[in-house]
């Protein structure tokens, strides 16, 4: 994969990359592994193939699994109404709010109001203030990104419905440590934290056109996107995201961290609907709950077309029936989880691909960029 490993390459020499590495897996099969560059800024610490690294949004699609295998493991559907476990949810109670609609971003509860922003920290307030807080829209009508709120919503569901077990405990537990996957949410050993990166926030605002929509939004703080990613309060710059009391955290929406190729098994078990190397690590009705679409059309949040499955982002088909955005491949089948500043990584059950990009210098923008987009592009290609 000669044009892929020259892409990587690129991005250290053309494009400042200070740490990063790629995985990709095709029908049950690690089939590349590339790492290169410094875990640091002073680059006093060398990036290794197993190198952890805060990866945002991409504990996203870990922590919507760790909850579809919690509620179908107690007998709960995901078509069933959150109101059924969780009646003090205001936008839950008074709406047909269902499990696969939330973890879709439907809930209407990405942004809370100004004065009703607890600390990140503070898993209890956060609850209670997403118990009171008022839909930003009809909870299962739309859908908009809910950058931070998200996590709060599927930990509470996860305590709710597995006798109080954290999220970050029950991934741990039930999924992570089971099918040796290198990817975790709070609670790091000492071991862990020896091979961890530091995030370096972004040099230059340069957001791609498709997104300067969102951008001016977020200029405005009584927009829904920038009350989104204020909600709940605290840890307001990216660099936060290094220090150790949110690592520890196990915030489900964002404060993951994980190798490249544990990101990528992860991933692959979902394209082998749940199996790897002839063990059965998920359940099929996770696997196949997690592809359905539940949503697709204007972003509340993003204020550009999103289309989410339960739990993961897939991109647009438009009316020609062809892909409007291909940030998971060509294919129709393929879904994920992008994170801010450019990890990103997806499943391809109709290829039997997975791919997993981890760096730590950020670029602007809530989408993939091109220094794993071109890796995405190359790999198609050559395969």
């Amino acid at each position: 994969m000669k044009q892929l490993e020259e892409i990587f390459r690129r991005n250290f020499e053309e494009r400042a990359e200070v740490g990063a590495s790629v995985s990709v897996w095709k029908d049950g099969q690690e089939i590349l592994t590339l790492h290169y560059g410094w875990r640091d800024r002073d680059e006093s610490a060398p990036w290794n193939g197993d190198t952890l690294c805060p990866v945002w949004s991409v504990t996203k699609g870990p922590a919507a699994i760790a909850t579809l295998h919690a509620i179908i493991e107690a007998g709960i559907s995901p078509s069933a109404r959150v109101s059924e476990i969780w009646p003090e949810l205001r936008a839950a109670s008074k709406s047909r709010l269902t499990f696969s609609k939330l973890l879709a971003h439907g809930a209407g509860l990405a942004a809370l109001d100004s004065d009703n922003r607890p600390d990140i920290l503070n898993h209890r307030a956060v609850v209670a203030a997403l118990e009171k807080q008022e839909p930003n829209w009809t909870p299962g009508k739309a859908h908009g990104y809910h950058p931070r709120t998200y996590g709060f919503l599927l930990d509470e569901i996860v305590r709710r419905v597995s006798n109080g077990k954290t999220l970050g405990s029950y991934w741990k537990e039930m999924i992570a440590t089971p099918a040796k996957i290198d990817f975790h949410i709070g609670n790091l050993t000492n071991a862990e934290l020896s091979r961890l990166a530091a995030i370096i926030p972004p040099k230059i605002q340069r957001p791609n056109p498709e997104e300067l929509p969102f951008y001016r939004a977020i200029a405005d703080p009584e927009s829904i996107a920038a009350s989104a990613f204020g909600s709940p309060g605290g840890m307001s710059a990216l660099s936060d995201i290094n220090k150790l009391e949110y690592l520890q955290a196990g915030l489900p929406a964002l404060g993951g961290v994980g190798s490249a190729n544990g990101i990528a098994r992860f991933y692959q078990i979902l394209a082998q609907s749940g199996e790897l190397d002839g063990v059965r690590y998920l359940p099929r009705p996770v696997t196949d709950a997690a592809r359905s679409q539940q949503f697709t059309g204007d972003d509340q949040t993003f204020l550009f077309p999103t289309t989410f499955a339960t739990g993961f982002m897939k991109d647009p088909i438009g009316t020609n029936g062809t892909k409007s955005r291909t940030l998971f491949g060509p294919t129709l089948q393929s879904f994920g989880q992008p994170g801010a500043g450019g990890s990103h990584a997806f499943a391809d059950p109709e290829s039997g691909i997975s791919f997993a990009y981890v760096m730590n210098q950020m670029e602007t923008g809530v989408l993939p960029n091109r220094k794993s987009l071109d890796l995405v592009e190359a790999l198609y290609a050559e395969l």
